[in-house]
């Protein structure tokens, strides 16, 4: 990643100049003089000094209606909650993780989808279980998220994204060889990432961030059962 040239210090050459630099006069924007790389770096830096994020997500395979959905609200350590929607089945996997521990809350559709049997009545019941448990695809989150530029960027069209001015950053990257990915970023105010759209010949996902740095509420379910004394 390129690390020589961020706003800031664009800004900061506009100061020390007398701002009469191109881009430095009054109602100027020096970002503009940012390649699209070093728009993306700067994106993701400032996504990686949040205390906290919200990131919804929603997935679909082309020529289906099949797909999922995602709510990941997070302080980028370790609390979180987080709800997967899976379309084609009404499955719903609500999971709240407060530091090693999780409390999970599938409902009847999962379990019945996940068991191959049956279930009667609703299902309500929240689950304790430790985080280390969780394994990939089993639906869980980590609370983490990794903001680090990949692939070849190149500028796009000024866009708007729940009103907020951004610009749109096509990137392209040699191990996804049938898909492109397009980043909008905040052009006024830090310069988040408002938007991530993906594009392949096999499913497509569009990825929206928001809630940034506001305050968390997450607090344990009042009544959970103890996963390690049902045996499991």
């Amino acid at each position: 990643m390129r690390t020589r040239s961020t706003a800031a210090a664009a800004v900061l050459t506009c100061l020390l100049t007398g701002s009469v630099l191109s881009g430095c006069a009054e109602g100027g924007d020096p970002r503009k003089e940012l390649s699209a790389q070093e728009l993306l770096d700067d994106a993701n830096k400032s996504m990686g000094k949040l205390k906290s994020v919200t990131i919804e997500a929603n997935t679909t395979k082309v020529g289906s209606s099949s797909g999922f959905s995602s709510r990941l609200t997070t302080d980028l350590d370790s609390t979180c909650t987080s709800k997967v929607t899976w379309d084609a089945t009404g499955a719903v996997l609500e999971q709240i993780r407060i530091a090693e521990t999780d409390y999970v809350r599938p409902n009847r559709a999962y379990i019945e989808n996940w068991s191959g049997k049956p279930m009667a009545g609703a299902q309500n019941i929240w689950i304790k279980t430790p985080a280390s448990r969780a394994q990939p695809g089993d639906g869980l989150s980590a609370c983490p998220r990794d903001f680090s530029s990949f692939g070849t960027a190149k500028k796009g069209d000024a866009a708007e994204v729940g009103g907020t001015p951004a610009i749109a950053l096509r990137v392209t990257d040699k191990s996804v060889k049938e898909g492109a990915y397009t980043f909008y970023v905040a052009t006024e105010g830090e310069p988040y990432i408002l938007k991530v759209v993906y594009k392949g010949t096999d499913y497509r996902t569009t990825t929206t961030y928001s809630g940034f740095d506001k305050p968390l509420d997450v607090k344990a379910p009042t009544k959970a059962l103890d996963a390690s004394k049902l045996g499991n």
